[in-house]
């Protein structure tokens, strides 16, 4: 405010001490947003690029890898909160929920299945999600045909799928064991012209994070695959890293990093859980 034409000098905060005399205190930061709103997705997947741009750097990797922010369980308005912040690769773990949420949301967002897929619900997905760039993973032939034959019956540009390996040796863990995805991919290139071979995908640990062999492994995967295929083994992508390990993902070369709860917040709990 003014007196005149000079401008007033900041009034201090000041608190009043048992003495009755006065001191001068901090004026108080904004709150942070809390997460699981949409005000703090923004944040947190500001943080997230800004992590991974870092990552980046520090490894001089050739290129800045996808981020695939994962909402499975999440409402599809803090998915919305995300696509207004300018993002637009989602991925989702459950067939329903995808579809679901693939017609209720920007129809320019590109989704990719990163779940268990049975056979039996490929044809659900390929047809029901709108906007479907992935499957990250395809682990055997059979889902391979049926994935095939989805896209074709509908006569869309091929789709993009990963094989997942299995790294950990964990029987909870879906996906191929290392050693077998080069079969897989070769037969994905050699028999289905409505896929297109993407990379290998892998899980991590039962705390959601890999531990750097699992990560050497995928990568002697790719190398394999590479050599079974006769291509370069840039154009084979990495899909590995989550919340926990994403930045030691990038370090040793992920193309593609699938990240939840560190933009959305914890995840609710499953209907009927």
């Amino acid at each position: 405010f003014f007196f005149g034409d000079k401008m007033a000098a900041p009034v201090e905060p000041t608190t009043t001490t048992s003495a009755g005399s006065s001191e001068t205190t901090a004026p108080a930061l904004p709150a942070k947003p809390q997460a699981n709103t949409p005000s703090g997705v923004q944040e947190a997947l500001l943080d997230v690029k800004t992590r991974i741009a870092a990552a980046v750097t520090k490894a001089a990797a050739p290129r800045e890898p996808r981020l695939v922010a994962v909402s499975k369980l999440h409402t599809a308005a803090l998915v919305k909160a995300a696509y207004d912040a300018g993002h637009r690769c989602f991925g989702e773990n459950y067939v329903q929920e995808l579809v679901d949420k693939s017609q209720d949301l920007p129809e320019d967002i590109q989704w990719h299945f990163i779940g268990h897929l049975q056979s039996n619900k490929a044809k659900v997905l390929v047809e029901g999600c709108r906007g479907l760039a992935a499957v990250e993973t395809v682990d055997s032939e059979k889902l391979a045909n049926k994935l095939n034959a989805a896209v074709l019956s509908l006569k869309r540009e091929p789709l993009r799928v990963y094989v997942q390996v299995n790294t950990s040796g964990e029987d909870s863990k879906s996906g191929l064991e290392p050693g077998q995805e080069a079969a897989l991919a070769d037969y994905i290139v050699k028999n289905c012209e409505g896929l297109r071979f993407g990379g290998l995908m892998t899980i991590g640990m039962p705390d959601y994070t890999s531990k750097p062999e699992n990560f050497i492994c995928l990568q002697e995967c790719r190398r394999r695959t590479a050599e079974a295929l006769g291509m370069p083994e840039e154009e084979i992508e990495l899909s590995m890293g989550m919340s926990g390990d994403f930045e030691a993902a990038i370090a040793m070369g992920s193309n593609n990093v699938r990240v939840g709860s560190t933009i959305f917040g914890a995840r609710p709990k499953k209907a009927g859980a």
